[in-house]
């Protein structure tokens, strides 16, 4: 299968105007072929195209999987395939339940660069995952417009402590806390609990069906994956032996030359697509059905 460059050089030397969709459809039905399972391709250029919001998972994704899926032969199970920094988490709450029910625990999920946050948990939601030597999952700690939640509930925390050993620091941390409206420590909290209890049911009924155990592991990936004191930053990179390490079902994209080389391919034709064209995020099935929505600068 063709590497970055090549994949470059076959969409440049296409005599066709739609070169950049031909090339890239044309490696995501080879996918199909191999696996003989379902594809779609969840897939968001906020690498190519930094701060453009709609980048994120949002509510409006659904729409893009509702086309993906229609039509297909839903028994064949599904190869999820994500490239995303996260974004809105009730907005993957629905996302995950809509693809379970359409199929069920069938679900793998391909992350052949990275899945961050909310993709890391729609991952978590699926019978395994597959990553390569490159590949990067990240904490599922929840954000507020960029703040972590983690990180303001523990300032608040010490702020109460420093205070008791020393009220003269009243006035520094009455500063610092002021930024946060009277509220946002309760939701920082409510959010935290509703990403724990969404990934913990998640990897129980899916990654852990029917293990004895599954709870527990559950509990167990979803303390390492939410920790703020370990992971530091939100922007933490969680590599395969790792994420693997946390025990989550974890498959190795080294395993088969032939799958592993299919969806890099796969992945080099989103990347260049992103990178030539207006597009900001693809939902895009492996008969060449696609939502793409498009970056417009003049809004």
């Amino acid at each position: 299968m063709p590497n970055w460059n090549q994949v470059l050089d076959e969409i440049k030397n296409s005599n066709r105007t739609d070169s950049l969709d031909f090339v890239r459809r044309k490696y995501v039905k080879k996918l199909r072929d191999l696996t003989k399972r379902n594809v779609i391709c969840y897939y968001s250029g906020w690498l190519q195209k930094r701060g453009i919001e709609n980048a994120n998972i949002n509510d409006d994704d659904k729409n893009g999987l509702m086309a993906a899926i229609h039509g297909l032969d839903r028994s064949k199970g599904l190869d999820l395939i994500l490239h995303t920094p996260g974004g809105e988490l009730t907005a993957t709450e629905s996302i995950v339940f809509y693809l379970k029910q359409m199929f069920k625990t069938n679900i793998r999920a391909f992350v052949p660069q990275i899945a961050m946050s909310a993709g890391t948990m729609i991952a978590c939601s699926c019978k395994e995952i597959i990553m390569g030597k490159q590949s990067n999952l990240g904490p599922i700690d929840p954000q507020f417009s960029g703040i972590p939640a983690y990180g303001v509930i523990s300032e608040f925390d010490r702020a109460l402590e420093e205070i008791k050993k020393d009220p003269a620091t009243i006035p520094i941390w009455q500063t610092i806390v002021s930024k946060y409206h009277p509220t946002f420590l309760g939701e920082c909290q409510n959010a935290i609990e509703l990403s724990s209890e969404m990934v913990t049911k998640w990897l129980e009924t899916g990654m852990f069906s029917g293990d004895s155990e599954a709870h527990k592991k559950a509990k167990s990936i979803v303390k390492h994956l939410s920790n703020h004191d370990n992971t530091k930053t939100h922007s933490r990179h969680i590599h395969f032996a790792e994420a693997l390490e946390f025990g989550l079902k974890i498959k190795s994209l080294e395993e088969d030359q032939n799958l592993q080389d299919t969806v890099l391919t796969i992945h080099h034709a989103f990347m260049h697509t992103f990178a030539n064209s207006p597009a900001i995020k693809i939902i895009e099935n492996h008969l060449g059905k696609a939502v793409v929505y498009m970056f417009n600068p003049q809004k």
